[in-house]
């Protein structure tokens, strides 16, 4: 499926619409579905007439025999179709596009900058096919003008040896439907064409459409239900042609996509609101922007392409199917290679952050000059770049290109001296998390304490016994922020259960009052709010009733001791990004007033990079009457 994705999309924008001054996107979709009671009889008859009767030689016929037929239809407009000549020794000039897919296989491409190399994209398709048999319909320009329909079906399978007449004789395993007038299967065309893929059910052409649909028959799903097969393709879609998806300035996506199952949308995500696509995508941005460097070798002397890189504070990601295939899974570090046609190659992976709550991504576009070189590199799948395989001048520009991307990855993550290439293959963050429960408590004033009821003590996540605190002010779990977004969550402090005296006051009245206080819910994390990375620290207001809230944020000096509340000349604080309840509304006042028992609220801050940041929660009573 992943290789179905590539090898289309590459074929697609292969075929794209070349307007002058206009930049027409190509309309790109794959659609699964089962063969209605209302077309099935139909296919049957068209596809198994006159076809062997061995289901050895032709196992299509036991395929739409069985139950319900599997189908996953690709399709592009916006593009050329398959036009030119339909016969291979016609095929002498340019425009041999129906010959070039249908026809020859394994034919290196014709076409300047373009995704594909080798011609094996049309393979996929059949490999695909349990049966082997794809259906292909396109509309297509003609030499004077006008537009033409065409269908034709291919099976490709194993040659056997059958009895033709009174002798034995081979068979290649092709098998042709179409046109079998001639000597030469041919396509349907025209109206022949129209009314073949109506009784099919195959969706019809605009007047003025053209562009090209292959329908594969009865697809291997890799054990996935057709539903699981959609979504996959959608998220594959956008792991792997991202850069076709995003505007530049003024100018649409080059590519749309969508992805149906039965009928029914999967939408395919936006890579710039997908984590950690995103990343990708500023670094993109940045490549081509100022922020990018342009990437030289010394010896011969030749430009290689830009580089952009970006590094963000961010959680751990969940790995879906699709990035798990790509060996990306809950941190990114890894440069995403692209040739000037900006289909994905692959996501070169670099070393890894020192904090498992750090990344970084990158994009490096080599230049056109040297796209056949880098095409020249790449296996048959275009997922890779093999600097063995070339001529030893060639092979040097592409080594180069990796070794300039490793300084730049280098000098990108050493520049608060945290962090040195081959040091550990552990980030310290995920590191110190897991041994931070060798570290025993320290008693102090104003420390967190974990809730379990009210009046009870409770147990801490370091899994201590604790008491509840009777100070209105709370210690959340420092945790710790290098060079931009280096994470390492620090031990938890707990104090003293409260006496019944100090946990009552009286107030003016004389009444005798339960003294408002904060119960912290375990130690901060990060998480994401409208694309900002924050600081979250869960907490309970035990006391019932209205109390006005506030925080203070600090960066605590870890080294000699005490916090810092006013920064340096240029250096950044924490801040509070607002106040946040179990249901995800947000107020974004620096004091609220919240309603105190059983309900969890959320102070939500954005560290300042380079510090460890304590956050205090206090609390106070509100006179209501």
């Amino acid at each position: 499926m992943t290789i179905l994705v590539r090898e289309s999309a590459q074929n697609s924008w292969d075929a794209r619409l070349t307007l002058e001054n206009a930049h027409t996107p190509v309309d790109f979709r794959i659609d699964i579905w089962d063969i209605g009671p209302a077309h099935v009889s139909a296919w049957r008859d068209m596809l198994l007439a006159g076809a062997p009767a061995s289901a050895e030689n032709f196992p299509l016929r036991e395929t739409m025999k069985s139950g319900p037929v599997h189908v996953l239809a690709v399709s592009d407009r916006g593009t050329r179709g398959l036009g030119g000549p339909t016969r291979a020794d016609n095929a002498v000039g340019l425009g041999r596009d129906f010959v070039s897919f249908i026809r020859n296989i394994g034919e290196p491409r014709d076409t300047a900058l373009s995704g594909g190399t080798y011609g094996f994209g049309k393979g996929i398709f059949y490999l695909l096919s349990k049966p082997g048999t794809v259906l292909v319909h396109s509309r297509c320009r003609t030499a004077d003008d006008g537009f033409e329909t065409r269908l034709i079906g291919c099976t490709l399978w194993r040659s056997y040896v059958a009895v033709a007449g009174e002798e034995k004789r081979r068979f290649t395993g092709r098998h042709w439907w179409g046109d079998t007038t001639g000597k030469v299967v041919e396509p349907l065309v025209g109206r022949a064409a129209e009314v073949a893929a109506r009784r099919l059910g195959l969706k019809p052409f605009d007047a003025e459409e053209t562009g090209t649909t292959v329908i594969v028959v009865d697809p291997h799903l890799d054990d996935l239900t057709p539903k699981e097969v959609a979504a996959y393709l959608a998220d594959s879609i956008v792991w792997h042609l991202w850069p076709k998806m995003i505007s530049r300035g003024d100018r649409p996506p080059a590519m749309r996509f969508s992805v149906s199952c039965d009928g029914v949308d999967h939408p395919v995500p936006d890579p710039r609101a997908t984590r950690p696509l995103d990343m990708f995508v500023a670094a993109y941005e940045a490549m081509a922007g100022s922020e990018g460097h342009d990437v030289e070798c010394r010896r011969p002397k030749r430009h290689l392409g830009r580089l952009g890189l970006v590094q963000r504070i961010r959680p751990p990601m969940a790995p879906s199917r699709a990035s798990r295939l790509l060996d990306i899974e809950t941190l990114v570090h890894h440069v995403c290679l692209l040739r000037p046609a900006e289909l994905v190659v692959t996501y070169r992976p670099g070393p890894k952050p020192p904090s498992e709550n750090q990344g970084y991504a990158g994009v490096f576009l080599a230049d056109e000059s040297l796209d056949e070189v880098y095409a020249r590199a790449e296996p048959p799948t275009h997922d890779a770049w093999n600097p063995q395989s070339l001529e030893k001048h060639e092979r040097t520009f592409v080594k180069t290109t990796f070794t300039r991307i490793d300084e730049a990855l280098n000098n990108l993550l050493s520049l608060g001296g945290i962090a040195r290439p081959g040091a550990s293959n552990v980030a310290l963050g995920a590191a110190s998390t897991f041994f931070s429960g060798l570290v025993g408590g320290a008693w102090g004033i104003g420390a967190a304490t974990a809730y379990t009821g009210h009046g009870d003590g409770g147990t801490g996540s370091a899994g201590q016994t604790t008491a509840q605190t009777s100070s209105t002010t709370g210690r959340a779990g420092a945790t710790k922020s290098r060079a931009g977004g280096t994470l390492v969550p620090t031990s938890q402090n707990f104090e003293a259960a409260p006496t019944e005296q100090e946990d009552h006051h009286r107030d003016e009245t004389g009444t005798r009052r339960r003294r408002p206080r904060v119960a912290y819910l375990g130690d901060p994390y990060y998480d994401e709010r409208d694309g900002l990375t924050v600081l979250v620290q869960e907490f309970l207001l035990p006391v019932p009733g209205p109390q006005q809230v506030q925080v203070d944020l600090a960066v605590a000096l870890t080294d000699i001791g005490g916090r810092e509340t006013d920064p340096p000349i240029g250096a950044s604080m924490p801040t509070l990004v607002g106040w946040e309840d179990a249901a995800g509304n947000l107020d974004a006042s620096h004091t609220c007033l919240l309603e105190g028992g059983e309900g969890v609220w959320r102070a939500l801050v954005r560290p300042a990079p380079d510090t460890v940041t304590e956050i205090a929660v206090r609390v106070e009573a509100v006179d209501v009457r």
